[in-house]
C-alpha cells in the first residue's frame, strides 16, 4: 500500500554509501521508489541497483535526466560535480534533492536556483539535520533561554581517510579538485543550522589547518551578529567530543550532536535542567526525504526550512571562509 502523499519515482546520481543510507531511509517512506540509478560504468551500476530493487542503470546522464521513468534525482556525487548534474535534470522537468553541500560556490547555487524557478521544479539542499524532529524541538524552544548571546557548534571526526593521506595517497576527500575539505565536508553541518535559526551573520573570520593537497584539515569561523557571535569548529584530522550550545541569558540550550541532534536539553541558570528530547522514529535521512516529496506534492517552491535562500546564505560564508583561508576551486570566479 502506497502513502498517503503521492508516489515519487526517484533516480540515484552517485553509487556510495551515502546513496546507500538514502536509500536505506527511504525504504521507510511509502510514497518512495527508485527507478533509475546512474553510474559512470554499467558494471557497478547494476552491483549497485541490484541491492535496492529492479531499478534501471544508466551510464548516460543526459538519457536518465530526459527519461520518463523518473519524477525526482537524488544527488549524492562528489561536490564539484552538483551544480552541472542537477541544472541537467531540472531543464529536464526533474525535481533535484542534492546532498550538502549543494555547490562548490554560491554562483553555483544561484545558477542551481535559476534553474529550479524557470522549470518550475523543486530543488532541495539535503541537509538532515535541519529537519530532523530534535532540531524542530531546539527551534521551538529556543525562546525558553532568553536573548541568544552565542550559538556555538563542532564537528570534528578524524577521518580515516586521512591515514591513507599521510601515506602518501590522497582520496576524494582531501582532493581540491572536487571541491572537498573539512569545512565542505563538515564545517557546513555547524553553518547550516545557525543560518536556520538566526540567519546569515553580518561578518565572518576564518582560520584553519591547510594540508598540503591544498584543501583544509580543520578550521574555526567566528561569526558575528548584531547581538551574538557564532562559533564553529569543524576537523578531518581531530576528534572532537563537546556538545553543541546556544547560549542564552536565562539558560543554555545543549545539543548532543549538532549534525544528528539526539538529545536536547536546556540547563537554567538557576540549575534547573529540561529535558527537551523527542523520541526520532525513523532513520535520519528520511525526514528530508519526507520534506522534499512533501514540497513536490504540495505543489510549493522550495522547503521553509532548507530554503533557497538559507542554501544561499550557507554557500555565501563558506566562499568568504575559504577567500581568508586560500581555498580556491577549480568553480570558483574570483
Amino acid at each position: 500500500m502506497k502513502g498517503m502523499i503521492g508516489l515519487i519515482r526517484f533516480g540515484t546520481i552517485g553509487t556510495n554509501w551515502i546513496t546507500e543510507r538514502f536509500l536505506l531511509a527511504a525504504g521507510e517512506n511509502d510514497d518512495f521508489e527508485l527507478t533509475a540509478v546512474y553510474s559512470r560504468t554499467e558494471e557497478k551500476g547494476r552491483e549497485f541497483a541490484a541491492q535496492f530493487g529492479e531499478a534501471k542503470v544508466y551510464t548516460d546522464l543526459m538519457a536518465m535526466a530526459a527519461s520518463d521513468d523518473i519524477d525526482a534525482v537524488y544527488i549524492a556525487s562528489p561536490n564539484a560535480f552538483h551544480a552541472e548534474q542537477a541544472i541537467i535534470c531540472m531543464n529536464h522537468g526533474k525535481h533535484v534533492l542534492c546532498e550538502k553541500p549543494l555547490a562548490s560556490n554560491s554562483s553555483e547555487v544561484r545558477r542551481m536556483i535559476a534553474a529550479a524557478k524557470e522549470n518550475n521544479v523543486v530543488l532541495m539542499e539535503a541537509m538532515k539535520s535541519t529537519l530532523m524532529p530534535n532540531f524542530r524541538v531546539m527551534k521551538d524552544n529556543l525562546y525558553k533561554i532568553g536573548q541568544v548571546r552565542r550559538y556555538f557548534a563542532g564537528y570534528c571526526q578524524y577521518s580515516s581517510r586521512y591515514d591513507a593521506f599521510k601515506q602518501g595517497t590522497v582520496l576524494n576527500a582531501f582532493n581540491p579538485e572536487f571541491s572537498n575539505g573539512a569545512l565542505m565536508d563538515l564545517g557546513i553541518y555547524c553553518i547550516y543550522p545557525m543560518v536556520s535559526l538566526f540567519g546569515k551573520p553580518e561578518s565572518v573570520k576564518a582560520t584553519s589547518v591547510m594540508l598540503s593537497s591544498g584543501v583544509d584539515g580543520e578550521g574555526s569561523i567566528i561569526m558575528g551578529y548584531p547581538d551574538m557571535d557564532g562559533v564553529v569548529m569543524y576537523s578531518k584530522i581531530t576528534d572532537s567530543f563537546l556538545p553543541a550550545e546556544i547560549q542564552g541569558e536565562n539558560g543554555t540550550m545543549v545539543i548532543d550532536r549538532i549534525n544528528q541532534p539526539y538529545d536536547v536539553k536546556i540547563q537554567y541558570r538557576d540549575g534547573s535542567v529540561e529535558n527537551l528530547t523527542q523520541q526520532q522514529i525513523h532513520e535520519s535521512m528520511y525526514y528530508e526525504l519526507e520534506e522534499f516529496i512533501r514540497i513536490i506534492c504540495r505543489s510549493r517552491s522550495t522547503s521553509k526550512i532548507n530554503s533557497h535562500e538559507t542554501s544561499l546564505a550557507v554557500a555565501e560564508i563558506m566562499e568568504e571562509a575559504r577567500k581568508q583561508i586560500g581555498l580556491k576551486y577549480a568553480a570558483d570566479e574570483w
